[in-house]
Parts: C-alpha cells; sequence; structure tokens
C-alpha cells in the first residue's frame, strides 16, 4: 500500500510529502488505565498513518485504554497476569507474527521487560517511550526503585528511547542511558479550531483540574490555596475532573476538604470522556503536580482550548508553559505560590486573556499531535532507514 505523508496545517517545520510503504508497528502497553501516556498512545495511532506507519495496540491487562480509546485500530489483549509472567511473550510473538509488524514500541517498564524478550525472538527492533522519570514516578518508593531496575536492566538493548520533554532526556542521560538513543519529541494534542480567548467571568471564577488524582497531582497543595483566595474573599470555584487512584486515597483527600471547609466551593465530576466540554467550563486550568511529569497531556489540552494555565515549575511543564507569556509557573507544594498566581491571574484580566491567546498559539504550531506523530515517525525512519 502506498500513502503520502502530507504537510500538517499546524506546524512551523517545512516537510516535503514523500511516498512511502505503510509499515505495521506495534504498540506493547499496559491497557488498564487511560491518562495521560494512554492519551497520547491513542492519538498517535490515529496520526501516525499519515507518515506511513500503522500502530496497533497489545494490553498487557485488560482496563479502561479499550473502552476509553478513539482510535479503530487493532488491539489485542493479552491478560498477563502479573509483572512478572513471562508467558506473555509467546503471545507477543505470535501477534507480531500475524500481521507481518515490523517494529515494536514499549511504552512501560512492564512492558518494555517483555517486549525486550519478543524482540529478541523476532529480531525486530524496538523503541521504548519515557513519558515519566520512573525513578520518581510515584510516593511508592519500592515501586519506583523495581521499575528503575527494569529500565536499567533492559534498556541496553533498544533501539532507540523516546523521550516527551528535554528535561527528561537529561534525566535519563544523568543516570546511565545512552545519549545516542535518546531523542526528545514532545507530547501533542489536536488543535480547536473553534477555541478562542475567553471572556472575562463577570462574577465566579471557575479554576479547574484534571487528573487521575495520586499523591504526587498535588491535589492537596490546590485545595489549601482554595481555601487562602476563599479566605481573601475571591468568588472561586474548583471544579476538580478525574477520578481517584484508590479508595483510600479518595477518603484522605475527602477528610482534608472537610477540614479546611471548602467542600461547597468544589464540584467533583469523576471520570469524564469529553474532556473538551470540562474545559469549556474552566476559566483557568491549575496542574499542582509535586514531582514525576514528563509533560503532562492535560496542560496541552487546556492550551488547545486557550484556557490559561497555573502549573508547578516540575520537570516538562515550563517547557510547554512559558512563565508570564503563556500562563503561570509556581513553586511546587507551596498553596501560598499558588494561590498568590491564581489571584493574579483573577486582578489581572488582561494578561489573563493573553495568556490565553498565547498558549493557543504556541500549541498549535509546536504542539499538536500532527507535530508529535511527525517526530515519532522520524525515530521509526532512524531505525528502519
Amino acid at each position: 500500500m502506498i500513502v503520502k505523508a502530507p504537510e500538517s496545517l499546524y506546524t512551523n517545520s517545512n516537510v516535503v510529502a514523500v511516498e512511502k510503504e505503510t509499515v505495521k508497528v506495534l504498540h506493547l502497553i499496559n491497557g488498564e488505565h487511560f491518562a495521560g501516556a494512554e492519551r497520547v498512545q491513542d492519538l498517535l495511532a490515529n496520526a501516525l498513518p499519515q507518515f506511513g506507519y500503522d500502530a496497533s495496540f497489545a494490553c498487557l491487562k485488560t482496563g479502561k485504554f479499550k473502552d476509553v480509546r478513539k482510535s479503530t485500530t487493532d488491539l489485542f489483549e493479552l491478560n498477563m497476569r502479573n509483572s512478572f509472567d513471562l508467558f506473555v511473550v509467546n503471545e507477543i510473538v505470535r501477534v507480531a507474527k500475524s500481521a507481518d509488524y515490523k517494529l515494536l514500541h514499549a511504552h512501560t517498564p512492564r512492558s518494555l521487560m517483555v517486549s525486550v524478550l519478543a524482540a529478541k525472538k523476532l529480531d525486530m527492533p524496538l523503541v521504548y517511550h519515557v513519558h515519566s522519570p520512573v525513578g520518581r514516578d510515584s510516593t511508592r518508593k519500592f515501586r519506583n526503585r523495581i521499575n528503575t531496575w527494569v529500565e536499567t536492566k533492559f534498556l541496553g538493548v533498544v533501539d532507540a528511547m523516546i523521550c516527551v520533554s528535554g528535561s527528561l532526556k537529561n534525566y535519563m542521560n544523568s543516570i546511565g542511558h545512552d545519549a545516542d538513543k535518546l531523542h526528545v519529541v514532545r507530547n501533542g494534542v489536536p488543535v480547536c479550531n473553534e477555541a478562542n480567548p475567553k471572556p472575562v467571568p463577570r462574577d465566579q471564577w471557575t479554576i479547574g483540574t484534571m487528573a487521575l488524582y495520586r499523591p504526587r497531582k498535588g491535589i492537596e497543595t490546590l485545595l489549601a490555596a482554595m481555601a487562602n483566595l476563599i479566605q481573601r474573599g475571591c468568588n472561586v470555584h474548583l471544579r476538580a475532573v478525574g477520578g481517584f487512584e484508590t479508595p483510600e486515597y479518595e477518603a484522605e483527600v475527602m477528610k482534608l476538604v472537610n477540614d479546611l471547609g471548602v467542600g461547597e466551593h468544589i464540584t467533583w465530576t469523576g471520570f469524564q470522556r469529553d474532556i473538551h466540554a470540562q474545559f469549556d467550563q474552566m476559566d483557568v486550568f491549575v496542574l499542582p503536580s509535586l514531582f514525576g511529569e514528563g509533560l503532562p497531556m492535560v496542560v496541552l489540552e487546556a492550551m488547545a482550548q486557550a484556557v490559561p494555565v497555573i502549573a508547578s515549575d516540575v520537570e516538562g511543564i515550563p517547557e510547554a508553559v512559558r512563565d508570564k507569556v503563556d500562563g503561570l509557573i509556581c513553586e511546587p507544594g507551596s498553596p501560598e505560590d499558588m494561590a498568590e498566581k491564581i489571584f493574579r491571574a483573577i486582578q489581572n484580566p488582561g494578561d489573563w486573556q493573553e495568556f490565553g491567546r498565547n498558549s493557543m498559539i504556541r500549541q498549535r504550531s509546536e504542539l499538536s499531535d500532527i507535530s508529535m506523530a511527525r517526530g515519532v515517525a522520524e525515530v521509526y525512519d532512524s531505525i528502519l532507514g
């Protein structure tokens, strides 16, 4: 089959369209959740065909990805029984041979481990996508050490590593991974052609946030910042989109909400499929992450819809949100600094609207799904020749 890779309407790169044969790539993913990394995988499946690559999925576990994804490419459920179930390697080999796949692409330490073994059996190249620094991906230190050990043991034999931000590339290089194999391909999201800078709220300001809530996402910082703003007399309401990683953590957060007395100022929506509709209801988007970010997709989604962003100074976030240009950057874990930055946005609506306008322009030019897919395809090209 011959396809033509068109020039994107929303990037600055001058790429000449070329004809090439379609190459099949099998993406190995965990599959039980649908958060930022899974959003990347889903978008790549839709955008990569423009550059000559057909991406399918092999899910190691059944879960939300299968039900939520928007791509319609092939999906194979492998049902890996535990983190070290190596019987799944033969299943990967069988799937890869079934449709003449030419490349494996892993996205997590678990999928990396089994993909390395499968790639060796298949004599097939392997790419690994680094979505976050696994050494500080969570507050579970033992799990972080296990994931770091897996990456260290198996990354030496991969053909290329795709890092979603420059800071993540520097991190991977600093812990000993081969710089020649490290490529930066920043995350991207679809352009929202209907987006326009928002009008200034007449009365109440809706502060939005969105995450799979777990300790490193810093929702406690945002809740304390909300209490600070309410004490100042600000008419603010928090719209918190997304579910909690565990019921135990949800109970901890709800206790804090009660202790701070901010419950009536918060709407908890739970997991939502239509994220565009959620951003339409936000005046400012706040990401209070403490650590462990690569380049958060929710920040890019906000920028695509001209929603000004206030986010913590963590890893790749400042590579997307330029302080005082596209939004405001605050100190991680500081409710006082976060409240002050939100208060500044409310008190300076002209700057706030300019942030939204700049965010939209930057996302269209540098952080689209097309620019992301182009970058990934260039890595594939470098491996396959």
